[in-house]
């Protein structure tokens, strides 16, 4: 049973996570820098990579401690290297590369959003394929068809703003503060949607692509126009704001999932965190017989574990990369 140290530096969290046979979580490390982007209102790149240079050493030494194991345990070293902030990714990647030349051995490179995905088979070995998966995070959404627990095939996505990204500018616009989206969900819990009318994009289209640019300006506009009636509500624009978004990716996937004749529903990626999103999923996949499932809190958001699972499959494969394997900063 292989031992695999997985590191994660694709945005603005630091992690590191060393995970048995591709499950067995035996620690799991996440250094965020929430609090130092806050202050911008968003991540700043360029300060994301050099608070990567300065934690990656230590989170990886207390993830390894953590493990119970030594570095002479570990078979592997798995590493995010697409897709992400160009300088964030890199920081990770070499240190990987270091990592495993130093222990000779394998190098092996993970794609971002598959570590999300894989979250789900971490927790729940059970799936039933074909499945359709929602990404859904603040630089990715995008519906994929899986067939199995490492075959994709996408079928559609955002062609502007992705709805986490639409979560932080809506929510740095009415003043809610960052990240956008746990924000807009507290503030939605104190407000009611529907006392202001917000588009369902793309609802009316048979393809299967998602764009919020278009809702995230019907916020602005109607605020603007609500605050020179003096009819301003915050809570009540953010509660209709998040079911808006809410409702159109949940609307898009369950065509997804009827079209495909699909046997379950996955949901991965930082928003799949938002409750609202969680119980509409939930209530339409059992309107539908079709079990929906999606990761714990904590493996939703960017974090190690996911990448150390991901990389198992490619280990017993034999799938490694080469010391000179690049960062991308697209798919």
């Amino acid at each position: 049973m292989p031992y695999i140290l997985g590191i994660e530096t694709s945005c603005d969290e630091t992690a590191a996570a060393v995970v048995e046979n591709g499950r067995h979580i035996l620690s799991n490390i996440v250094n965020s820098q929430i609090d130092i982007h806050r202050l911008f209102g968003g991540v700043v790149p360029e300060v994301a990579s050099r608070k990567h240079v300065e934690n990656i050493g230590l989170v990886v030494e207390k993830a390894i401690a953590g493990s119970g194991l030594t570095m002479a345990d570990l078979d592997a070293v798995a590493v995010t290297n697409r897709p992400g902030l160009i300088g964030a990714l890199l920081v990770g990647l070499s240190f990987a590369k270091a990592f495993a030349y130093g222990l000779n051995i394998p190098l092996i490179t993970v794609n971002h959003l598959y570590g999300h995905i894989y979250a789900n088979i971490i927790e729940h070995p059970h799936i039933e394929f074909p499945a359709i998966c929602l990404v859904v995070s603040g630089g990715h959404t995008s519906l994929l068809l899986m067939e199995n627990e490492s075959d994709y095939q996408l079928i559609g996505e955002t062609l502007d703003d992705a709805a986490g990204e639409a979560f932080d500018k809506v929510a740095r616009f009415l003043g809610l503060g960052y990240p956008g989206g746990p924000a807009i969900q507290k503030a939605a819990e104190s407000g009611q949607p529907g006392r202001y009318s917000l588009p369902r994009v793309f609802l009316n289209r048979s393809d299967l692509d998602f764009s919020f640019s278009g809702l995230k300006t019907a916020v602005m506009n109607q605020w603007r126009k609500a605050q020179q009636r003096g009819e301003a509500h915050v809570n009540d624009m953010a509660a209709e704001f998040q079911r808006a978004l809410v409702e159109v990716l949940v609307e898009k996937t369950m065509e997804a999932a009827k079209r495909y004749k699909a046997q379950s529903i996955i949901m991965s990626g930082g928003v799949a965190a938002n409750s609202l999103l969680r119980e509409l999923m939930m209530s339409r996949g059992q309107e539908s017989g079709r079990p929906v499932y999606y990761p714990s809190l904590s493996l939703c958001t960017d974090n190690a574990v996911m990448i150390a699972g991901a990389a198992y499959p490619m280990f017993v494969q034999g799938r490694f990369a080469p010391l000179n394997v690049n960062a991308q900063a697209s798919l």
